[in-house]
Order: structure tokens, then C-alpha cells, then sequence
């Protein structure tokens, strides 16, 4: 199933293409896919070069440390993202190596390299959709995180599935007209709130 996104502009493929679906296929991702996708989000940008971003991985090819990670999403997103084939957690280190002082950019930066695997896992075929519901404190208990890095966000990635797999209202959600928010809703110029004249 794909849902191309009808843009005001035209975009390159891939983000036009990329969407978040609770469906996946019961179909495993190669090994050397999951390489190329941290291999993209490798060469995303950072605050000084920090590379604040961490991962970690789990696949149904390994199913104790899979229902692991799943029962570090909220019960909700559990119950979708079982579906898919491989589950990922990002995590910030809070900190710049080279000064030890905080690194108030860690955040933008983790997704900024998630924003290059998503794109990087479009042009493959694959789907990923990105959780915020996750349970920060299991997480840490889990993998012994240790002080200084900071649970960000959960991934479900694989190949779309069929919706019907779906609870019903998921099923509805999953086949809704995808929406955005108007251009000049949020970029401005002069003073807050006021439409930059490019998109008004």
C-alpha cells in the first residue's frame, strides 16, 4: 500500500513517497538493509560533529530481545507495532564530548539522522513510522542506559502491510486522507505570525 502525498509543490520522490503506516507484511528485512540505513543516518549533520545519536536494534529473527523492546512502547503502540519485522529506539547523548557542558541541540540532531534513514529506507521500499509514545524509565532499567543519554523515540520499520490486520479504528487511520498544514501557517517573516510573502 503506498499513500503518495499530493504536495502544492513537487518534491523529490522519496519524501513524497513517505509515509507512516501501522501495517506491515510479515516479511523480515535483510541484514544488509538495516546496514544502509544506519550507514545514512551516520552522515546526517550535528552541532559540532557530535554525532549525539545512538540506536538500538531488535528483530524477529531474535524473538527475546524483540518482546523486549516491545515492552518498552506504550500499550497502545504495542499493539501495532508488533507487526513489524525490526524495532528501533533512538537515544541523545545529552552531552558534548568535547567540553563535557550540555548539548542543548542533541535532540534536533537525532532527527536529523533519523530523518536520513527514513528517507534512505523510501528509496529501499521500506516503511517506518516513529513513536513518541515509548516508556522512558523501562528503557533505561532494560539496557542499562547509563546517566547522560536520553531515551528520544521508538521506530517500526518494515514493508506496508494490509490495513485489515488492523483494529478498526487503526484500519480507518491507516487509510485516511494524509493532511498538512498550510505553508503559510507556519512560515513567517517581519514578526511572528505573519506569512512570509513566498507563501502566502
Amino acid at each position: 500500500m503506498e499513500k503518495p502525498a499530493e504536495t502544492s509543490y513537487p518534491l523529490h520522490d522519496p519524501l513524497q513517497r513517505r509515509w507512516s503506516p501501522r501495517a506491515f507484511a510479515d516479511r523480515p528485512i535483510a541484514d544488509k538493509q538495516l546496514t544502509i540505513l544506519f550507514e545514512a543516518a551516520r552522515w546526517a549533520s550535528s552541532c559540532f560533529n557530535e554525532q549525539p545519536w545512538q540506536f538500538i536494534v531488535a528483530t524477529k529473527s531474535t524473538p527475546q530481545e524483540y518482546e523486549r523492546m516491545l515492552s518498552c512502547l506504550v500499550e497502545g503502540n504495542q499493539k501495532w507495532a508488533k507487526l513489524a519485522p525490526v524495532l528501533m529506539l533512538t537515544v541523545a547523548r545529552s552531552t558534548f564530548d568535547h567540553n563535557g557542558k550540555a548539548n542543548p541541540h542533541a535532540w534536533h540532531d537525532v532527527g536529523l539522522a533519523v530523518g536520513n534513514l527514513v528517507i534512505q529506507a523510501t528509496t529501499l521500499g521500506l516503511s517506518l513510522h516513529q513513536m513518541a509514545g515509548i516508556l522512558p524509565d523501562r528503557i533505561r532499567e532494560v539496557y542499562g542506559m547509563p546517566q547522560g543519554f536520553d531515551p528520544v523515540a521508538a521506530l517500526a520499520l518494515g514493508f506496508a502491510g494490509d490495513p485489515t490486520l488492523l483494529p478498526e479504528e487503526l484500519a480507518q487511520r491507516e487509510q485516511a486522507t494524509r493532511t498538512r498544514k498550510p505553508l503559510w501557517e507556519f512560515v513567517f517573516s517581519g514578526q511572528w505570525g505573519q506569512p512570509a510573502t513566498m507563501v502566502k
